[in-house]
């Protein structure tokens, strides 16, 4: 008898960029804690903000306003700083994921040296762990990286997926090697294993095929541009179709 073994990884819908759009007119349109929650009614498991210091999208008084109303799990992600940190606390998210982002960087463009930063984000991670929020650190496919951030107390990692989705195209399995050896890590010493950073609708399958163990990948600037062709009741599903993996 053959059983049909099923495995949804959570969805997490980073609204950054829902933010970013409405900030370029000013006022509120469109409206970020709507879409958070409508987010959560077509499916999403999750929802990922990012606050930076200079706010250039996700404002502080955003996290603010949609920790009462997300019922699935809020999402913080950013760099340690005092400020941030502070934040968190307050508003005490299901998940905190601490990324080494400079002040004035774009976008994440890569994790934790979580050996050289032990000191730091052991005391950190101890200081969210004290308050009952699941933490998180993003690192590179290393499993070096993934061996300090148990080090240093961390409940789970974030992959960052960015150097797997320039690659897939080219060689999906060179791609996801180094992928593979990390992930493999985290569970091999009992980390939660999360993973985010250019995951789309074209390379979001096969790596989880590959890896059916990942908790949550968390995914904003993809489904937001998907979003605007296909809406985004439509572009969650697709992407919850995406994380189902059979025959594990």
């Amino acid at each position: 008898m053959i059983f049909n073994c099923i495995k949804m990884t959570k969805l997490s819908v980073n609204i950054n960029k829902v933010a970013t759009i409405r900030n370029a007119r000013g006022g509120n349109h469109p409206d970020v804690l709507r879409v958070a929650q409508d987010c959560e009614l077509f499916g999403a498991e999750g929802i990922t903000v990012h606050p930076r210091p200079d706010e250039r999208h996700i404002r502080y008084a955003d996290v603010r306003a949609l920790r009462p109303l997300v019922r699935t799990e809020l999402n913080i992600e950013g760099n340690p700083i005092d400020r941030f940190t502070s934040l968190v606390l307050e508003v005490k998210p299901t998940q905190v994921t601490l990324v080494p982002d400079a002040e004035d960087q774009i976008t994440s463009n890569h994790g934790w040296d979580t050996r050289a930063n032990r000191a730091l984000l052991t005391d950190v991670v101890g200081r969210f762990r004290e308050a009952g929020i699941r933490t998180s650190i993003f690192v590179d496919p290393d499993p070096a990286m993934v061996d300090g951030a148990k080090e240093c107390g961390a409940d789970r990692v974030e992959l960052y997926t960015e150097p797997y989705a320039a690659g897939y195209a080219a060689n999906r399995e060179e791609a996801i090697a180094p992928f593979l050896d990390a992930a493999r890590e985290a569970r091999a010493i009992g980390l939660g294993l999360n993973a985010g950073h250019d995951l789309s609708l074209q390379n979001l399958h096969y790596f989880l095929c590959r890896i059916p163990w990942v908790d949550e990948v968390s995914i904003g600037h993809a489904i937001i541009c998907d979003a605007l062709y296909l809406g985004l009741r439509e572009t969650i599903a697709m992407y919850k179709a995406a994380a189902r993996v059979e025959n594990l």
